[in-house]
């Protein structure tokens, strides 16, 4: 099988350019043929504001470069992991009209949410899911706290439902949890076309000791990712217990500040993947206590493959992951004091059981191999279904109003 990956990379990296790295090694390990297709969030810089927009809308520089790039290489199936901003929903369109499946997976909320976290203010936001017009989002600047940002954004997802991209123009999505599923299937999105697969870990590392037995928080140094909660509840744990942060962002000044005043919380910086896990096999407890409903949770598998229970906010996808007492723990998302009831009742418990559980976990559903074999059973179900039989099928293939729109849309894609 040839399969075509697309990905629009992030300024800064993250969760979904690692998936994307992930799962292309992982077909590739299987002997499956990949191209890939990717465009790197850094020209933004280089472009003007109507240009961006422009793009985000319809792109067409990734409509033609993708239906040159089908017609050359001849992949089976087209399976998008980010589109936004650069590369589009464009590409789906050039998929069609070479008679080539789509797959799209949805590492975040962007479709139905501008700003793709399904939050505001610091807690959880449905307040635009079901929206035609994301009008909320606009009135709260919640797209980088620009308006004039949020409604590109909220034209884009106005726009493609209007043209019915998301139904027709996509064959096939994948979810990473069953709560993600149901948050699309309430925005709109076909019950029918969307499997569950979670992420996984590429690596199958050796189970951790614990022997640091400190608190260690990985991720990105941002609000939604509930580091003030944690900065907080350190003010609450009365003990020596050493915390430790690895990564970078947004929040960087606010860490180096507790670091400054707290000679118990340490900062690493970021760190190489495989420095990751040995903290993490190193580590008590890891803690996720973010305020997003987030759509997985990469820590959490990372940390059952070291065999480290986890505490986690008691919403969204990665409460699904968790067995309560089991594999880690819960609390409620936003409270210091909750967070630092849960860590002391974690470390309390019997770490040795809940370490062989959590590295049981990840053994029995988050490795590379059964990983692959939910993929493939996703291509094959994809695949399996109607594949126009002449070339004029594919030229006319999915949505006629939108394959109509499209030269005019290249048009107007960019000045």
């Amino acid at each position: 099988m040839k399969v075509l990956l697309c990905h629009n990379f992030y300024q800064h990296p993250g969760g979904e350019d690692q998936v994307f790295a992930d799962e292309a090694t992982l077909l590739e390990t299987h002997g499956h043929q990949v191209v890939r297709y990717t465009v790197h969030n850094d020209k933004i810089e280089e472009m003007s504001r109507a240009s961006a927009a422009c793009r985000t809308l319809f792109s067409r520089q990734s409509y033609q470069q993708v239906r040159r790039l089908i017609r050359r290489e001849r992949p089976q199936l087209l399976h998008a992991t980010n589109t936004f901003p650069l590369i589009s929903p464009a590409v789906y369109y050039a998929a069609q009209a070479e008679g080539v499946k789509v797959v799209q997976s949805l590492h975040n909320y962007r479709l139905l949410c501008p700003n793709g976290l399904l939050l505001r203010n610091g807690a959880a936001c449905e307040s635009c899911i079901g929206r035609r017009l994301a009008w909320p989002a606009i009135v709260n600047k919640c797209y980088r706290n620009s308006r004039a940002g949020s409604a590109v954004v909220a034209g884009m997802l106005l726009a493609h439902r209007t043209l019915g991209t998301w139904t027709t123009a996509v064959d096939r999505y994948i979810a990473l949890t069953e709560f993600a599923r149901q948050k699309f299937i309430d925005g709109g999105l076909p019950a029918a076309k969307i499997s569950v697969k979670p992420n996984f870990v590429q690596s199958n590392p050796s189970i951790g000791n614990g022997s640091r037995g400190d608190v260690l928080f990985v991720g990105r140094l941002s609000p939604e990712k509930g580091l003030e909660t944690l900065l907080d509840a350190w003010r609450h744990v009365r003990s020596p217990l050493e915390l430790r942060i690895v990564g970078d962002g947004p929040l960087r000044p606010q860490v180096e500040a507790a670091v400054a005043s707290d000679p118990r919380i340490h900062w690493l910086g970021r760190l190489p993947n495989d420095q990751v896990l040995t903290a993490i096999g190193a580590a008590g407890v890891v803690v996720c206590p973010s305020h997003c409903y987030e759509t997985f949770g990469r820590t959490v598998i990372e940390a059952y493959a070291k065999g480290t229970p986890v505490a986690v906010t008691s919403h969204g996808a990665m409460n699904e992951l968790v067995v309560d007492g089991q594999t880690g723990v819960t609390f409620e998302p936003g409270q210091p004091q909750a967070l630092a009831k849960a860590v002391k009742r974690l470390l309390a418990s019997d770490r040795m059981a809940m370490r062989r559980a959590a590295r049981s976990q990840f053994e029995q559903h988050y490795q590379a191999e059964t990983n692959y074999q939910m993929l493939l059973q996703i291509y094959e179900q994809t695949l399996g279904e109607t594949i126009p039989s002449n070339e004029d099928d594919r030229t006319n293939a999915g949505n006629p109003v939108a394959h109509a729109m499209i030269p005019a849309l290249e048009m107007r894609g960019e000045p």
